[in-house]
């Protein structure tokens, strides 16, 4: 938020510097990031008299003045504007000066005639957009007095960090309660004196709000026979100042307030509101509507609209209409000022990229009892510049009144609290101060009435908190806090973050090596991976087309890492990446759902080259799925299920990885088709896993503990023929479904396929152990024996 240090003092009488000013503010909570000079190119610029002004003689279009800028000898200026004429007062650039535009002033000869200086133009020193001709300044004005100081220009501008939760601080008036408050200074409001005409505003324009939540309260009052037209100088100058671009009377009256008290307004042009009606309503359908930047928005059922009897004339909170705003055939204004719900205001704006001042303002929240007080201002300042008749009175609608918060504050608990010992009078004067009504009869329990504008104060502690911050947060000591536990006997419950690093320390530690990636990914790579459309999140303002929508896989992202160093000359890659992925979800209030993926990509030879021979064989399915088993043992969870799949947008094949019917991953080669696109030159095979799955997983498990094993195993290998139907999994469930106590384990050693036949021989280790003593080959032949039946009685397999 910019605060000028000029318009604060027409608030309150500050003599201070800006310097400690900025320091006070900041050690109250309101930090000021920068303190910004907007007309600093104005340092040599002065106020000047046109002594003479002749005609070039080589020059037709030019013409020799000889200008007073309070010097020994008047300077020699050869100046172009068709309009410069003796006995003006005008703005002189000298010598040395730099102006917008890194335009520096040198002395020149312009047809044979010594130049020393120039006059200038609104435009040439960024005071507006006029190039008509050179600024004639007023004649009262001393000659040699600095441009800035002589026009009262806004030469300081503080630049304020403002919190979410200190809304009422958006203005100057909000900023001005603080400096108040702080150095104990009369508060004076700007005049809102109007002088009305006999013509009920009532009569003249009909107000309805259909969803009270959506609107608590609206303003509305009339002007007629206006004139638009330029601002004055002093109403432009301030507005340059607060970066804004003053375009008429009317419009710039509005801003200026909304600046000033922290109420954002708007003029409607009231012949082009059909019916002389204004009603709030949500938009109900999707739907086109162009706003005042000449954009055409998307708008849904929930956004929220000003509309006249038959259309839409406003974004409530956002933007108006192009269709209703003030143009230069203007003449009778409808005026603005409410309050709309602060999250709908949000989620319109956030959801359009449209960021206006006023949206700015109305998503923290704006004070309901300041709105008329705001409306009345700039209706004021609409008649004083563009003169016209204010109907008598406001047309109101509030369907849901202001309701005063009241507040207990103890003095004791407070105290006990910071840690310091506060006045009850230091305590009720900050508070008055802040615009508090406080009740102290009861010294032990105070009833304090909570301002309008302070949105925040909800709890006793947050008057704690008031009271910290004035009396000075640097003031209070820091005191280690007594812990009645040991850290040990505290749960500590493992965060999203937290397992996220769990899972980058395995990574790393398994030897994969971390890449991070944008979430940003071209339309093209979705589409090669087979994405949906209607799931992708599109960014309005891409860095670029190979980045204008979000990852819905980290699957492009690894794939765009293995062309990288596939291109640097790597021939064998082992990565990892930790990220989120983003679905396209209108419920949501980004309009994206995120989740967290764990993605394990590995490409080229499975083992690194070694001397005295190179082992040239690739990494396959076993790697990729060795690497998922092996992070599902780290983490404790038991054995998934790995299911084939008949069909995948990117693997072939493609494998679930199932725990009791849940799917927490996938894992698969990369098609062909698309691993060729990326250049990759082996076999590309990848997994991606649910980090959000696996954490609930992994938090759901319950320690447990068995005693190491005493008695040595004894293990027996068992080869079957199978069809290649039959997953190697069917097989070991078979095998471990049999009831069989002294079966430790069960694993795949290994898996042929004969030449031209449809079979594949799988070959699998059975592990045998008692817990109480060493077991006899003659009672393991026999329960192996039981087993081998029932698979065979089980499955379409021979031994």
């Amino acid at each position: 938020m910019l605060l000028s240090l000029n318009w604060l003092r027409e608030f309150v009488p500050f003599e201070g510097t800006d310097e400690e000013l900025a320091d006070r503010l900041t050690m109250l909570g309101l930090e000021v990031e920068e303190v910004n000079h907007p007309f600093a190119h104005l340092e040599n610029v002065v106020v000047g008299h046109v002594v003479e002004c002749d005609k070039h003689p080589e020059a037709t279009k030019l013409s020799i003045c000889k200008v007073d800028v309070g010097e020994a000898e008047p300077l020699p200026i050869v100046c172009g504007a068709p309009n410069v004429a003796q006995g003006q007062t005008v703005a002189v650039a000298k010598i040395g000066a730099v102006l917008p535009g890194d335009f520096k002033i040198k002395k020149a000869k312009l047809r044979g005639q010594l130049s020393m200086g120039m006059i200038c133009a609104e435009d040439e020193i960024g005071l507006g957009n006029s190039h008509a001709g050179i600024m004639v300044l007023d004649e009262s004005l001393k000659v040699g007095t600095p441009l800035a100081e002589a026009l009262n220009l806004d030469e300081t501008v503080l630049d304020i960090g403002i919190t979410p939760n200190r809304g009422d601080c958006l203005s100057v008036l909000g900023a001005a309660r603080e400096v108040s408050m702080a150095y104990g200074l009369p508060l004076t409001l700007p005049n809102a004196e109007l002088t009305e005409s006999s013509e009920a505003a009532a009569d003249a324009v009909k107000l309805v709000i259909e969803d009270k939540d959506q609107c608590p309260l609206f303003h509305a009052r009339v002007l007629k026979g206006v004139k638009v037209g330029p601002s004055p100088a002093w109403m432009r100058y301030r507005l340059i100042a607060m970066g804004v671009r003053p375009i008429n009377n009317l419009v710039d009256a509005s801003n200026y307030v909304m600046f000033e008290l922290g109420q954002p307004t708007h003029a409607y042009d009231r012949n082009l509101v059909e019916g002389d009606e204004l009603r709030v309503r949500l938009a109900g359908k999707e739907q086109k509507f162009m706003t005042l930047d000449d954009q055409e928005r998307d708008i849904l059922p929930r956004d929220l609209f000003i509309c006249d009897a038959k259309k839409p004339v406003g974004l409530a909170g956002v933007m108006g209409g192009n269709n209703s705003e003030i143009n230069d055939e203007s003449t009778d204004v409808i005026l603005e000022s409410a309050v709309f719900n602060p999250p709908t205001v949000r989620k319109t704006a956030r959801r359009l990229a449209l960021h206006s001042d006023a949206s700015f303002r109305f998503e923290r929240g704006v004070d309901q009892n300041n709105a008329g007080y705001a409306a009345d201002r700039v209706a004021s300042l609409m008649q004083q510049l563009a003169g016209g008749e204010v109907l008598a009175g406001r047309v109101t609608v509030e369907p849901t009144p202001w309701e005063t918060r009241y507040l207990r504050f103890r003095l004791d608990r407070c105290n006990a609290l910071l840690g310091v010992q506060l006045s009850a009078e230091f305590c009720k004067n900050t508070f008055e101060g802040l615009g508090c009504v406080v009740d102290d009869s009861n010294p032990a329990d105070w009833k304090v009435e909570a301002p309008s504008h302070r949105h925040d104060f909800e709890r006793e502690v947050d008057l704690y908190e008031e009271a910290a911050r004035v009396y000075g947060m640097d003031r209070i000591e820091a005191v280690l806090p007594r812990v009645a536990k040991s850290l040990e006997s505290v749960a500590l419950k493992d965060t999203g973050f937290e397992f996220a690093k769990r899972l980058k320390a395995w990574a790393r530690g398994i030897g994969l090596r971390e890449v991070i990636n944008y979430s940003f990914v071209g339309e093209e790579d979705l589409d090669a991976f087979g994405q949906p459309k209607d799931a992708r999140v599109r960014i309005m303002n891409p860095l670029s087309e190979d980045q204008s929508v979000l990852r819905t896989t980290l699957a492009p992202s690894l794939l765009q890492n293995v062309r990288t160093n596939v291109g640097h000359g790597a021939h064998r890659l082992r990565v990892f990446e930790c990220s989120k992925i983003f679905h396209a979800d209108a419920d949501s209030e980004t309009t994206a759902r995120e989740a967290m993926r764990l993605a394990m990509l590995v490409y080229g030879r499975r083992n690194e080259e070694q001397f005295p021979w190179p082992d040239d064989q690739s990494a396959d399915y076993s790697d990729i799925k060795g690497l998922v088993e092996q992070l599902l043992e780290s983490l404790g969870l038991p054995a998934a299920e790995y299911r084939l799949k008949d069909e995948h947008a990117y693997y072939l094949p493609c494998v679930e990885v199932v725990m009791d019917d849940e799917v927490i991953g996938e894992l698969g080669r990369i098609k062909p088709e698309i691993a060729d696109a990326y250049n990759a030159r082996r076999e590309v095979w990848m997994a991606e896993m649910d980090m959000d799955a696996l954490q609930g997983w992994f938090e759901g498990l319950v320690p447990s503990f068995s005693n190491l094993a005493k008695f040595p195993p004894i293990q027996r290998d068992l080869t079957v023929s199978a069809p290649l139907t039959l997953s190697a999994g069917t097989l070991l469930d078979a095998i471990r479904s049999v009831d069989e106590p002294l079966l430790e384990q069960v694993v795949l050693l290994d898996s042929y396929e004969p030449e031209g036949e449809n079979v594949r021989n799988l070959t699998v280790r059975m592990t045998y152990r008692h817990a109480d003593r060493t077991l006899k080959d003659k009672e393991v032949e026999k329960r192996n024996s039981k087993i081998l039946k029932k698979v065979l009685d089980a499955l379409p397999v021979h031994v």
